[in-house]
C-alpha cells in the first residue's frame, strides 16, 4: 500500500516534499552498516573514533583495545566527513541538481577560492559546542545514533531501543524549547 494513501493529511504534514530522499538516505546508511558488519563483524558506529585514533599515539589499555579495528574506524569517520563535504560541494552549491533534494534554508552560496559552495549561517561557536555536547552524549550513552539507531535497533537490542527512544525524546524536547525561545541559527 502506498504510504500517502493511508493518512493523506498526516503524510503531507510529516513529509511535505515526499519520502524519496529519506528512503534513499536510509538505504545508503543501511548498506554502509551491512558492508562494515560483513567486512569486520563489528556493528558500525562513529562514537569510538576518538578513542581508536588515540590508540595510534597512546599506550594506555583503554585505547589499545581498538588497535585491531582502528584503521577502518578512521576510514569510516573520514567517509562521514568527506561525504558531507562532497554533498556541500555538489548538491548544496547547485553544481548538481536532483528532484530528491531541495536546498537548505540555514545557509547561502558563497565564493570560496574560485568555487561556489554552500556555507551554513550557524555560528562556528554553536557548531563547536554542539560537537562537544554530542561527543559527551555518545560517551554517556555508550554509543551514537549510527551504532544504536541503525545497528542496535536493527538487531533488536533492548539497550539500543531504550537509547534511541531517549535520544529522540531529548532531541524533540530540546528542539521545542529552542524554538519556543526564538533561537535561530
Amino acid at each position: 500500500m502506498v504510504p500517502e494513501l493511508i493518512a493523506p493529511a498526516l503524510y503531507e504534514t510529516l513529509f511535505p516534499a515526499g519520502i524519496s530522499r529519506y528512503a534513499v538516505g536510509g538505504l545508503l546508511v543501511g548498506l554502509g552498516a551491512v558492508v562494515i558488519y560483513l567486512g569486520t563483524g563489528i556493528a558500525a558506529g562513529a562514537s569510538t573514533f576518538l578513542e581508536s585514533t588515540l590508540s595510534y599515539v597512546s599506550d594506555q589499555s583503554r585505547f589499545q583495545r581498538y588497535v585491531g579495528s582502528r584503521d577502518w574506524r578512521v576510514v569510516f569517520t573520514l567517509g562521514i566527513v568527506g561525504g558531507a563535504a562532497l554533498y556541500a560541494l555538489t548538491f548544496q552549491s547547485g553544481l548538481v541538481s536532483s528532484g530528491l533534494y531541495e536546498a537548505g534554508t540555514t545557509g547561502e552560496l558563497r565564493e570560496v577560492g574560485g568555487f561556489t559552495i554552500w556555507l551554513t549561517d550557524v555560528q562556528p561557536w554553536r557548531l563547536f559546542l554542539g560537537g562537544i555536547l554530542v561527543g559527551i552524549g555518545t560517551r554517556i550513552g555508550k554509543g551514537c545514533t549510527s551504532g544504536h539507531g541503525v545497528c542496535g535497533v536493527g538487531s533488536a537490542s533492548k539497550t539500543s531501543i531504550v537509547g534511541v527512544a531517549t535520544f529522540l525524546a531529548v532531541a524533540i524536547g530540546t528542539a521545542q524549547v529552542v524554538m519556543a525561545l526564538g533561537v535561530s541559527p
